[in-house]
């Protein structure tokens, strides 16, 4: 047994945030419970569509089983690498990306009016967009950390990232998808705040990725409805606006402690996406007020988590990869809610560890396992500071 702390030791020091294992359980934690629900909520809300499609209320969810048993495995494995191991895949998973992102624009699957999936085996499809949020993560991190000491000049700030980056961009575009194209956009900025860019500088790419969402919108008929039934979703209540509106009453239905877990009504067909874009709704409608808060509060440990190793490493890289992960996580799962509460546009983003999907879910709990690794290196024990007498 660990001898108590000493009477003199500040309370600071004794918190679990301010543990050198603290932040790990923490991450740990709050990953293996999101996942958890998710899990629970997959298999209550994909049971209907489930059956509709392959005669068994539980393939989907069987599936999801499987996505998780092996991001789980990929989130130990990450979890025990040394920092400079990651930093020696970041061009490895850059070129990788960019591979794929080509591929899918010649031999991908369209679903839904945009073309980002490649087909794998059987049932199972590769999303690159989901891959390259990663790659792009490690290669920008790795970069600017080769870079710390020329940061000051915009000339190694923004070059090569912003090229590449806005390579990127285009080529997820191309793919039809804005969502992921959003959060990419937000994963760059996250990386350069955190490298200490210039407020000016967010000012002007924010008029630019302004710009650039306006003409999408009203280049695409579809973006443009819903982007109108967004701002007022009656209009058109059994069409465009169907899903905000079945959406926000599932969350209504739901109280305080929701109507119970697998009761939910939406999911029997009302409410379209529910396993995958719109879980939340049926999260508040069937776990209630109290299930969604737990859910905001679980991302908001990861929040923290993230925002410490940037607050607390000494390591460049550290710092930039965890604010680009951080950032990764917080502004999905943002998107996410905020389109099902009707506070933003319907963008097709899922709800990180949670929503239906490998293509997302690996990736995520690759990162999460890539976080879990930093702070074995990032965080070291508090000092112990005897009071002042």
């Amino acid at each position: 047994m660990s001898a108590p702390a000493a009477p003199d030791t500040p309370v600071a020091s004794r918190t679990v945030a301010g543990h050198p294992r603290g932040l790990f359980h923490l991450l740990l934690g709050a990953t293996v419970l999101l996942l958890a629900l998710g899990l629970v909520m997959v298999l209550s809300a994909s049971s209907i569509v489930s059956l509709r499609l392959h005669d068994s209320v539980y393939t989907l969810a069987q599936r999801q089983g499987l996505f998780a048993l092996l991001g789980m495995a990929v989130l130990l494995v990450a979890s025990r690498m040394p920092v400079g191991f990651w930093r020696k895949m970041a061009w490895p998973a850059l070129v990788v990306a960019l591979i794929l992102l080509v591929a899918v624009l010649l031999i991908g699957v369209e679903v839904a009016g945009q073309k980002n999936w490649i087909d794998i085996v059987g049932p199972f499809r590769l999303q690159p967009s989901e891959i390259t949020k990663l790659a792009i993560i490690l290669w920008s991190a790795d970069l600017l950390a080769r870079k710390e000491f020329l940061l000051d000049r915009w000339s190694h700030l923004l070059v090569p990232l912003l090229p590449v980056a806005g390579l990127i961009l285009v080529l997820v575009l191309l793919e039809g998808d804005v969502g992921n194209t959003i959060i990419l956009s937000t994963i760059i900025g996250g990386i350069l705040f955190a490298a200490g860019a210039p407020l000016r500088l967010f000012a002007a790419l924010s008029a630019v990725a302004l710009a650039a969402i306006a003409a999408l919108t009203f280049a695409a008929p579809y973006r443009l409805s819903r982007f109108t039934s967004w701002l007022d979703p009656n209009a058109d209540r059994l069409g465009d606006g169907w899903q905000l509106i079945q959406g926000q009453y599932a969350l209504g239905t739901g109280g305080w402690w929701g109507v119970g877990l697998g009761a939910s009504r939406e999911k029997w067909g009302s409410l379209p996406e529910a396993h995958t874009d719109f879980i939340f709704s049926v999260i508040g409608e069937e776990l209630g007020l109290i299930g969604t808060i737990m859910v905001l509060i679980l991302f908001g440990v990861i929040a923290f988590v993230a925002f410490r190793l940037v607050q607390k490493s000494t390591d460049t890289f550290i710092r930039l990869a965890s604010a680009g992960i951080g950032t990764w996580i917080v502004a999905q799962a943002i998107v996410n809610i905020g389109a099902v509460l009707g506070l933003l546009p319907i963008t097709g983003v899922p709800l990180p560890l949670v929503s239906y999907g490998g293509s997302s879910l690996v990736p995520l709990l690759l990162s999460l396992g890539i976080l879990l690794s930093f702070t074995r290196n990032a965080t070291e024990p508090a000092p112990v500071v005897a009071e002042e007498k």
